[in-house]
């Protein structure tokens, strides 16, 4: 684990919160931070209607999808910097499989769906038409649900200890999500993903939207 960063309240007219506030602003911490049912101790959530909850409890980015990011913008995006609460390295975020587990310092993980790019995110970098190109990288990094309370630090190695047969992938849900409808049928393999993801799924395969 690159870092593990935590939210504070940040408030701005980009800010997707009816109160104008929001968590994306992630900082490094240093030593082990408590993880909840719910998420890190001591994280800031701001918009709780699309962020946070059980199936959103904890959010991943790559190190090294970063760094591509950071070429691209030409700046320095430093850990946190995608709102993410664990950086890893070394881990193919994108390409881990829906429902596999992690187990992080004392706690374990389990990989639940992408992570849909939002103004929020944009108005944050300052970069207008960011929701557009964040789709067409996709690379979007994963949320988790938290299966074992623990604590998590940088430097923590991430050890995939589970990983269901079906290999429906975080890049293959959200490519079936954006861009990539013929990959829908894909998701209702996919067990752990949460239902509403599923289900929205089923109705556009089934041609109600």
């Amino acid at each position: 684990m690159a870092a593990v960063n935590l939210g504070i309240v940040t408030e701005a007219e980009w800010a997707g919160d009816a109160s104008g506030r929001s968590g994306i602003d992630k900082r490094p911490v240093d030593g082990p931070v408590p993880v909840l049912a719910e998420g890190l101790a001591g994280d800031f959530i701001g918009e709780r209607a699309h962020h946070g909850g059980a199936d959103k409890a904890v959010y991943a980015y790559a190190e090294e999808d970063a760094a591509w990011w950071s070429a691209e913008i030409g700046r320095s995006i430093r850990s946190g910097g995608f709102g993410e609460n664990l950086t890893t390295y070394a881990v193919d975020v994108t390409g881990a499989v829906i429902g596999e587990q992690w187990a992080v310092g004392t706690a374990v993980l389990q990989v639940t769906m992408p992570r849909t790019p939002c103004t929020t995110f944009a108005g944050f970098w300052g970069v207008p038409d960011l929701i557009r190109r964040f789709t067409v990288r996709a690379t979007p990094g994963a949320y988790l649900r938290v299966l074992r309370a623990g604590e998590v630090g940088a430097g923590d190695p991430v050890e995939v200890v589970e990983r269901p047969a079906h290999g429906v992938t975080i890049g293959e849900v959200f490519r079936a999500t954006s861009l990539e409808p013929e990959l829908l049928p894909r998701l209702l393999d996919a067990e752990d993903l949460p239902e509403k993801i599923r289900e929205k799924a089923r109705r556009r395969l089934a041609g109600r939207g």
